[in-house]
């Protein structure tokens, strides 16, 4: 599969956020000369909710990755939800599948541990590199980057060079301009979300629980409509929480009709919503509010053609039941890496074809009708009137409650477990996976 004589690596993955330090890890760890390309520079920052459900954290251990409470990881025991005027602990689930507890850890340092991790495995880091576009064969097959050292404020800093490898993953975020540079547009028919977040200090940043408060008002509470999304308070164990929220729409065109101002929103929901007991409503302790697209629902393909596979958020890899990315795309990574290590041993080009395309066949099989539900269920609670509903309703059922909880969490034994687990593996095998 690698010509040694014109090939600079066996895999070249584009961004080292977690799908592609995942991706770079694993394939270091089967044998692979990896080349894992980063435009910004280390420690750097990413908008994100920093909370890791026990899916990503089962990721993290399949990877090895240390999680000591003495590096700064804090575990926590599940989600506290508010809404309607009522409020829940829920643990979450005891499960074979994963482990019974979650995580958070700033983006800030959780990029910065991955991408360590995937050198400790042998991958050849270079970060401030900026992939300036793709490198084509005369049948079309993308062969490699074409690529630029960056300075540390981002400028150009030297000659645009070439890299090759017989495969290269496409990991470099939402934008995905490698994506794009090569043909695959966002589809228009996914949908789209949008979150703020921004730190902030508090006595309660070891609380054991993340907590979720499920009305978002797009005015006066109670006389305005309910929009689709949840605020958030996750806390870091050192000193401060991220606090945030997202909403999200069907359609791209929806959530740009909806006109909402995220940062005015969250600056409202603050002052009006937040609980007692947490002292936020005070200037952020670490920057400003900040805010993030969230693709979801794999809306750009396909996964895997011409010799480029997409993982995480470049192939939209978020889920519409939660906005959450990072497990999908440390799972992305392993599932690539295992399709990318056999196809190198297979002998006819055809057979390498077909095996790095199983990639995409797995990763719709394990989440295509999950995320699929997922859609379904955006398009539900878009409408205020049945937002209101979920909340009057919903909320006062813990067995609902809980139920939710493995639905939105995607926290659930695919396999066996108890009658929750039964119907929510039984609809995502019933629904369309495309």
């Amino acid at each position: 599969m690698r010509t040694a004589r014109r090939d600079d690596a066996d895999v070249i993955v584009v961004g080292a956020g977690p799908a592609g330090s995942s991706t770079a890890h694993w394939c270091a760890a089967a044998g692979l000369d990896v080349l894992l390309l980063e435009k910004g520079e280390f420690p750097r920052d990413k908008i994100c909710g920093d909370g890791l459900t026990p899916r990503a954290v089962a990721e993290l251990v399949r990877m090895g990755v240390p999680t000591r409470e003495e590096d700064g990881w804090i575990r926590n025991r599940g989600l506290r939800v508010h809404g309607g005027g009522r409020s829940y602990e829920l643990d979450w689930p005891t499960l074979t599948t994963y482990p019974g507890y979650g995580m958070a850890r700033a983006r800030m340092t959780l990029d910065h541990t991955l991408a360590q991790h995937a050198q400790a495995s042998g991958a050849k880091l270079l970060e401030r590199t900026k992939v300036t576009g793709p490198l084509r064969d005369d049948d079309g097959r993308v062969v490699g980057v074409t690529a630029q050292p960056l300075d540390p404020r981002g400028r150009a800093d030297g000659p645009v060079t070439e890299l090759r490898a017989p495969v290269v993953v496409a990991a470099d975020g939402v934008s995905s301009r490698f994506s794009l540079a090569i043909g695959r547009e966002r589809r228009d028919d996914r949908p789209m979300g949008t979150a703020v977040r921004a730190y902030y200090r508090t006595p309660r940043h070891e609380d054991p629980f993340m907590e979720s408060h499920l009305e978002l008002w797009d005015g006066e509470p109670g006389k305005s409509d309910l929009l689709p999304g949840y605020g958030w308070i996750f806390p870091l164990g050192d000193g401060t929480v991220n606090v945030g929220l997202g909403s999200v729409h069907s359609t791209p065109a929806r959530q740009s009709a909806a006109g909402i101002d995220y940062r005015r929103l969250m600056e409202t929901w603050l002052a009006k919503s937040a609980p007692e007991g947490w002292d936020l409503v005070h200037e952020p302790e670490r920057g400003p509010i900040r805010g993030a697209a969230l693709p979801m629902g794999y809306n750009r393909g396909p996964l895997y053609a011409d010799g480029v596979l997409l993982a995480g958020d470049s192939a939209g890899m978020v889920s519409p039941f939660n906005g959450e990315g990072i497990a999908y795309g440390l799972q992305a990574g392993r599932v690539a890496a295992e399709a990318i290590s056999q196809a190198r041993h297979q002998s006819t080009d055809s057979a390498r074809e077909a095996t790095l395309g199983t990639y995409a066949d797995r990763m719709r099989a394990d989440l295509g009708g999950y995320y699929t539900l997922g859609r379904w269920f955006v398009r539900l609670i878009e409408h205020p009137e049945i937002m209101r509903l979920c909340v009057r309703y919903g909320l006062p059922r813990k067995v609902v409650m809980q139920f939710t909880l493995k639905l939105l969490s995607d926290c659930y034994e695919p396999q066996g477990g108890d009658w929750i687990d039964r119907v929510i593996a039984g609809l995502t095998r019933v629904v369309p996976s495309s």
